[in-house]
């Protein structure tokens, strides 16, 4: 298996640090059947990916075998982030049927770690994504790693999401602080409900602790209140 380099611009705080050690040790006490999370969000800016990434490294520092799929087709955020090689083979290759799993799996310099990056962007994602192929292989991958978290896109833009949470056993939706309205993040966790009704909660993002500390309680209560449980926030 190929290893690739994660190249990291910067660095987490410790509190950040602490914060995703936190968000690991709420998902694994959700139940060990919430194995395949898919992360999805409302807008494109509120740091779904990253979530998403160090979420995955926090699980695997603990020890357990982690996957981070890519399963962005249309704009990879990963990719860009960590200057993957863009014609790396990925998802889109087999989902596609032109090469086998084992072809698109990548270890990372990160211990535990592994990475299914995208491949090459398709012009069919959704019909892709939803296929049949991405759900026959999570058989296989969860006999394989501990844990596999998927980056999709943000559902309040396209149904992607939606395709690849049926396949999942749980969701969670990343919302940056004071950028949704109420009224647009209860319509995509509704549209995750309806595709799994196994919705983890909200991961209320870029909230600035030094001087939105008290906004950032209250408006964390809030989602915490009408969307489900608030995992945390940095």
């Amino acid at each position: 298996m190929e290893k690739i380099e994660l190249k990291e611009s910067v660095g987490l705080t410790n509190r950040e640090k602490e914060v995703y050690r936190t968000l690991r040790t709420n998902l694994e006490f959700s139940g060990v059947e919430n194995r395949v999370i898919a992360i999805s969000s409302c807008t494109p800016n509120d740091g779904k990916s990253t979530v998403a990434y160090y979420l995955a490294s926090a699980l695997a520092e603990s020890g357990k075998r982690t996957l981070i799929i890519d399963a962005d087709l249309r704009k990879s955020v990963l990719m860009l982030r960590f200057q993957v090689d863009g014609k790396k083979k990925g998802l889109s290759h087999f989902l596609s049927g032109k090469d086998n799993l084992n072809e698109v799996l990548y270890m990372t310099d990160k211990p535990n770690l592994f990475l299914l990056p995208t491949g090459v962007f398709p012009s069919n994602p959704t019909e892709l994504l939803g296929n049949g192929r991405l759900e026959a292989a999570m058989v296989a991958l969860k006999s394989t790693f501990d844990y596999i978290i998927i980056d999709t896109p943000p559902l309040g833009n396209v149904i992607d999401a939606a395709v690849v949470a049926k396949i999942c056993d749980a969701t969670m939706l990343v919302l940056a602080s004071g950028v949704t309205s109420k009224g647009h993040a209860r319509s995509v966790i509704n549209q995750l409900k309806a595709a799994n009704s196994n919705f983890l909660g909200v991961v209320l993002n870029k909230v600035d602790a030094k001087t939105n500390g008290y906004y950032g309680k209250r408006y964390g209560k809030y989602y915490g209140k009408y969307y489900g449980n608030g995992y945390g926030s940095y």
